[in-house]
């Protein structure tokens, strides 16, 4: 239950087309539901804005289904993040709902319609081809909760000339979303072309002295770009999930100053 949802429960009560022990029992579970293996959060959506993820790595396919289902009982869309192909053929088999994206390594059950946010489309930037899994998890994530992008790929320092073709576009977002591996410059250059807010994704794409993602992370906790926001590396999750919160905080300004205006 959403907070939409919520406020025409409690609109039905105050009409009367709905009785209080209905909204009672409507309500009962609403803070979270206990499996043995998990507590599922039915309030999130409330305090939030978006219902619970579920993180599919180290879970049992038994266990994700499960999860998904109890998501799914109460109307909210299902989104699962690092699926493996593998156990992703168990869990459509018990969950056949979900939608699987293997690039992503995601999958979505969408019960409902997804809120779109009153946005100009975010800048998703991806330093290299091998950058895409991490990429398209974000990109995933951010379809899931109604923000509004477009993809600018392959576009590394080794070849700046790609990205400088794009400036136009990247000038155009109201936010840019950077991920790469190997030494993860091209946080910073980004951070140097635009004047919006830049969230880094450092991978793990990369030969040795990458140390899994390391050198992109700490080159881009040291940019000397001013302002880059930095996630864990590979975390194309909490990039997206970042971006939700800043453009929906940018909507809501603009939603205020615009509704103020009208008053005066």
């Amino acid at each position: 239950m959403d907070s939409s949802r919520l406020r025409a429960l409690l609109e039905e009560v105050r009409l009367g087309t709905s009785s209080v022990d209905a909204a009672v029992d409507s309500l009962k579970d609403l803070p979270f539901a206990e499996l043995g293996y998990a507590t599922v959060d039915h309030h999130r959506a409330v305090r939030q804005g978006t219902p619970e993820v579920i993180f599919g790595e180290g879970k049992t396919p038994q266990q994700i289904a499960g999860i998904a289902r109890e998501l799914g009982r109460k109307g909210q869309n299902v989104l699962v993040t690092r699926l493996a192909e593998g156990p992703a053929r168990a869990v459509l088999e018990l969950v056949p709902e979900l939608k699987y994206t293997p690039l992503a390594r995601t999958a979505f059950w969408e019960q409902g319609p997804i809120p779109q946010l009153a946005s100009a489309p975010l800048a998703l930037v991806t330093a290299g081809t091998s950058d895409l899994p991490v990429a398209e998890e974000c990109a995933e994530t951010m379809h899931a909760l109604g923000v509004p992008f477009s993809r600018i790929v392959d576009v590394g320092v080794a070849g700046l000339h790609r990205l400088l073709y794009k400036r136009e576009a990247l000038s155009a977002a109201p936010l840019v979303i950077v991920v790469a591996g190997m030494e993860g410059a091209l946080a910073s250059v980004v951070g140097g072309l635009v004047d919006v807010p830049v969230i880094a994704v450092p991978t793990s794409v990369g030969y040795g002295a990458a140390q899994g993602g390391m050198t992109a992370l700490f080159a881009m906790l040291t940019s000397c770009a001013s302002g880059v926001i930095v996630v864990n590396i590979d975390n194309g999750f909490g990039a997206a999930f970042a971006a939700f919160r800043f453009v929906r905080q940018m909507t809501r300004a603009a939603a205020a100053t615009a509704a103020n205006a009208k008053e005066s």
